[in-house]
């Protein structure tokens, strides 16, 4: 304005000096709400300024953090993928989001974020530890799936056992795994254990389609026709 000045350019100035005042404050409330475990008010503090600061890695991850404490992971997802490439060798990005997609029990796609971390920073300690947990549950995964498609039914209950003693801390992966070993029960015509098994799924998921249409199966081998 000192070297130019012009009314226009004076009022398009004070425009911006005073929205610069404004995010600054709501950038204040904003961390206020989050400190006071009021996420809710935190998103809806953080949503303003990134409208206008489209490109703030550190926002986007305080704001990922919010999904998070307020139950909606697919929200942080999104914001730490955007931080992860706004933020040269992002690293605690691509864990977080590894970390979040193998709560949801999504290991394939846990293991390529965890990999793009190691890429950064191969001696990242976190990383490798998760990188570790999820590619020995990943190669179990794999190969009792293997074993369905060659109709090797005991072998695949085995090998999800051991799935669940390698994960008991994330439900999810207890919960697949016992739906899986219903369906080789069902498949091998166990139908008394099936049954079982496949009730254990239900009580946790009442629509989950692959364990009533197992649970089917075995009634029928027992000729539990109602059932």
């Amino acid at each position: 304005l000192k070297s130019n000045p012009s009314n226009n350019e004076e009022k398009e100035a004070q425009t911006q000096l005073t929205k610069s005042d404004e995010l600054q404050r709501l950038h204040s409330q904003a961390l206020s709400a989050y400190q006071q475990e009021d996420y809710e008010a935190a998103i809806s503090l953080l949503d303003e300024i990134l409208a206008v600061c489209v490109w703030d890695a550190e926002l986007r991850e305080l704001r990922a953090e919010c999904y998070i404490k307020e139950g909606e992971p697919s929200k942080a997802i999104s914001d730490l993928k955007a931080a992860a490439k706004l933020k040269n060798d992002n690293t605690e990005a691509f864990y977080k989001i590894s970390r979040i997609y193998y709560q949801l029990g999504d290991h394939e796609l846990s293991l390529s974020e965890v990999r793009e971390c190691l890429k950064l920073d191969q001696d990242h300690k976190q990383c490798f530890s998760l990188y570790k947990q999820v590619k020995k549950l990943n190669k179990q995964i794999d190969s009792a799936e293997e074993f369905i498609r060659e109709g090797r039914y005991e072998d695949a209950i085995n090998k999800y056992d051991s799935v669940m003693k390698t994960e008991p801390e994330v439900p999810i992966y207890a919960t697949r795994a016992k739906e899986r070993i219903c369906h080789c029960l069902s498949k091998n015509q166990q139908a008394t254990e099936a049954i079982k098994v496949c009730t254990e799924v239900l009580q946790l998921e009442p629509t989950n389609v692959n364990a009533l249409k197992d649970r089917a199966e075995a009634y029928l081998l027992e000729d539990l026709y109602e059932e």
